[in-house]
């Protein structure tokens, strides 16, 4: 094959995306990390942990590729990977924490987990 075969695609960073995630990293003091999780049909997670609060945030765009021009469009904005320094600087607030739990926030009441035989 010749080298003008070749194509090269160039991915652009939704605009939506890319200033929400500007609007973030200025209000955590101008830097934030960025970890890029596939999730599944709905495309790549973007989860944003912040510089000065450690204040969780997310975005989910349709790729990859898309993921990592939104990380290189917005200046602050550093890639990187779950480990021990992360997670402990990351600060979930008490609305986060109800969102993430769902139905189940609310409850007072919870159905018997359907396999207590295997586990009892």
């Amino acid at each position: 094959m010749s080298d003008d075969s070749a194509v090269a695609t160039t991915v652009t960073a939704p605009a939506d995306v890319v200033g929400s995630i500007r609007k973030y990293v200025a209000a955590e003091g101008g830097s934030a990390k960025a970890v890029l999780q596939a999730a599944g049909d709905a495309g790549v997670r973007i989860t944003l942990v912040g510089g000065s609060n450690g204040v969780l945030g997310d975005r989910v765009v349709r790729d990859m590729a898309t993921a990592e021009a939104v990380i290189d469009a917005v200046e602050g904005l550093e890639k990187a990977e779950w480990d021990r320094d992360l997670t402990s600087s990351a600060t979930v607030s008490p609305s986060h924490w109800r969102k993430m739990a769902g139905w189940v926030a609310g409850q007072k009441r919870f159905p018997k987990a359907r396999n207590r035989k295997i586990v009892d």
